[in-house]
């Protein structure tokens, strides 16, 4: 089985999340193929569904002076943040090719970067338990992972902390958790990392998980089936 692959680099969420709005209906009308959105974005905090306001600690004039936005948004989990050195994943997946079955979905999702932090950097990952979705590393989470399916096509994703500058995480209490810590690939190595090289390895370890093939696309082709998205 084949999927598209598109970068987006560095890219605004709001744009970002009207491009996944529109990939998802055209995959559920079968006009595109499992398509993953792997994009960088500008800091900002993304609130799920169960989420609330109260694990933002710090006021949103603060936060707006800041250029900061908070974007309240139909995946699962609570408070997110996105920002740069950070990798995005957007898994627009048609659950029917998956046996229709979301938990197993997202455990997917886990392995993918268990399986990337051992090959490719020996760092043992594990989920943690059933009430904590996401990887972590000694007690601190590298990966958080919220999805929404509708029609059973999955939209939003998973975020990666790569470089991601930590400070970030005290304006928030991560996904509404008080007692656990973040972490990032570059403070467990002690180095930068370079993003495109981390990139296509997701994407590798992607493709082993799910047994398929990666197809890769720019953004003219987002454009072109978008009608002039990019």
């Amino acid at each position: 089985m084949n999927i598209n692959v598109v970068y987006l680099g560095k890219k605004d969420y709001q744009e970002t999340l009207v491009i996944q709005e529109r990939l998802l209906l055209m995959r559920q009308q079968e006009k595109i193929i499992d398509t993953l959105i792997l994009v960088e974005h500008p800091p900002v905090l993304t609130l799920g569904r169960r989420g609330e306001h109260t694990n933002i600690v710090v006021s949103k004039e603060v936060l707006e002076k800041q250029g900061i936005y908070i974007y309240e948004v139909n995946r699962g989990g609570d408070v997110t943040y996105h920002g740069p050195g950070q990798l995005v994943g957007y898994p627009i997946f048609d659950l029917n090719n998956y046996d229709r079955d979301i938990k197993s979905f997202v455990i997917r999702i886990e392995q993918v970067i268990i399986s990337l932090l051992k090959n490719e950097y020996d760092i043992e990952a594990y989920i943690k338990d059933k009430k904590y979705t996401g990887v972590w590393v000694n007690e601190k989470k590298i990966t958080a992972i919220g999805i929404a399916v509708k029609r059973w096509v999955t939209m939003h994703g998973f975020a990666f902390n790569v470089n991601t500058n930590l400070e970030h995480y005290h304006w928030i209490n991560p996904c509404g958790i008080t007692d656990k810590g973040v972490t990032s690939l570059e403070k467990l190595l002690g180095r930068s990392l370079d993003l495109e090289k981390v990139n296509l390895q997701v994407v590798h370890h992607l493709c082993q998980v799910f047994d398929c093939s990666a197809i890769f696309k720019d953004k003219e082709w987002i454009r072109q089936i978008t009608g002039g998205l990019e």
